[in-house]
């Protein structure tokens, strides 16, 4: 089971909770993850960089980061994924961002993998879009 958790407001124009829980389904379906627990958690400017300092020692805000809590492999109870976390006024498109967070839950770093991980986020986001008749 899927349980996906939206905490606070994207702002105007940000995708409802139930879009948001159906994008990162499917971001974790393409991975081949089924079940567990993420968060999606809108933050402000000042927050994503205080998280971007400690965790990344990067200076400054960004538009997403994720901390993903458990590894791959069996788990002994329901699987706690981790955390996605979105600076609205730091990213152009919200879809994308809660993709490339999630992606990065499922052990994806498009800093060594050679194009998959933005492959498949290109892939995810052309369906979704498609889906809506958008593109």
């Amino acid at each position: 089971m899927l349980d996906v958790e939206v905490i606070g407001d994207g702002g105007p124009g940000a995708p409802a909770p139930a879009e948001v829980e159906r994008l990162v389904g499917l971001a974790l379906a393409s991975a081949g993850v089924e079940d567990g627990h993420v968060a999606v958690e809108y933050v402000d400017e000042a927050r994503i960089a205080e998280l971007n300092a400690e965790h990344r020692a990067t200076g400054g805000p960004t538009d997403v980061l994720s901390f993903p809590i458990d590894g791959p492999g069996p788990s002994t109870g329901p699987r706690e994924l981790g955390d996605v976390l979105i600076c609205p006024p730091q990213t152009e498109d919200l879809l994308e961002a809660t993709v490339h967070g999630v992606l990065h839950l499922c052990g994806y770093d498009h800093e060594t993998d050679e194009g998959e991980m933005l492959g498949l986020q290109t892939r995810i986001l052309a369906g979704l879009r498609d889906d809506d008749g958008d593109g």
